[in-house]
């Protein structure tokens, strides 16, 4: 009999069609997915990818074990929610994935009160940008800015995340939008709907530097270096930093919440659902966008 811990391996580099994908996926390094997949061939005695200098696409042999071991794997998760559901109430671990500008500026602070009121739920947040599977139990809950559209989850919008224009206090031409330089994300996020935004109003105008993430925003507008698009809960309460005027409509993004569908009445899962509700809707109104 195969080990299952190979196999899981191998499920990833097929999803993500190489090692270095796998690894990032998995928290482990290149040669942990290789010598794993590896071994599974061996326990097999077939070969199941093809070893390119860019890519393990799957062999034929190699497609079919996927297409079958996503079905064992769904099995298992099924028993994993089952288990998960049944627990005592208030009672048990909960991961909740949520993006880390959400994390780190937000959900860290709500952690005394979600303890104060449920001590014997152990809450792990994890701050990922990419979408996680609920179905695979990456996570239990997850906090998105688009809607979880995984067929067999049930998802909340919670609340509107706003974003304007930000500069430092002392940045230099801050009266002056016309020679306003600003900070952008990376070449490869024309898929982020504030960076869409935002390049809308750059036009032709001079770009200060790239960053990749919100927080990396955030720190560069607070040293000077220019005009940045930021949530406003985050820069509002910041006294270093002013909104600056344009003329672009506002702009927002959807706060959804997603849980399994065999999880949701779960009593520690709910827990923290409900915890959820309360403060994350308490901060970013729906109706008003504030």
């Amino acid at each position: 009999m195969f080990d299952w811990e190979n196999m899981r391996y191998f499920l990833t580099v097929g999803r993500f069609g190489t090692l270095s994908g796998a690894a990032r996926a998995l928290e482990v390094d290149h040669a942990t997915v290789s010598r794993r997949v590896s071994a599974l061939e061996e326990q097999l005695n077939i070969r199941l990818v093809e070893r390119l200098p860019r890519a393990c696409p799957l062999t034929a042999a190699g497609q079919h074990v996927f297409d079958l071991a996503q079905t064992m794997e769904e099995s298992a998760y099924a028993v994993e929610r089952f288990v998960v559901a049944s627990n005592s109430p208030l009672t048990g671990n909960v991961t909740l994935s949520a993006p880390p500008v959400l994390v780190a500026n937000f959900l860290a602070r709500q952690l005394a009160d979600f303890k104060l009121a449920h001590p014997r739920v152990h809450l792990h947040i994890s701050a990922q940008p990419r979408q996680v599977s609920l179905g695979r139990r990456e996570a239990d809950i997850v906090l998105r800015l688009v809607r979880p559209r995984e067929a067999t989850s049930v998802a909340r919008k919670l609340g509107r995340l706003s974003f304007d224009l930000y500069a430092s206090k002392n940045y230099r031409m801050l009266h002056d939008a016309s020679a306003w330089e600003f900070i952008v994300y990376e070449p490869d996020s024309s898929d982020v709907p504030q960076h869409k935004w935002l390049m809308d109003i750059v036009k032709d105008r001079t770009i200060a530097c790239e960053i990749g993430d919100i927080n990396g925003h955030l720190a560069a507008a607070q040293a000077g270096a220019g005009v940045a698009c930021l949530p406003r809960f985050l820069a509002d309460q910041d006294p270093t930093l002013q909104r600056v005027p344009h003329e672009a409509p506002p702009f927002s993004r959807d706060i959804w919440m997603a849980v399994h569908r065999d999880l949701r009445r779960s009593p520690h899962i709910r827990a923290v659902m409900e915890f959820l509700l309360k403060v994350v809707s308490e901060k970013f109104d729906v109706a008003s966008g504030s």
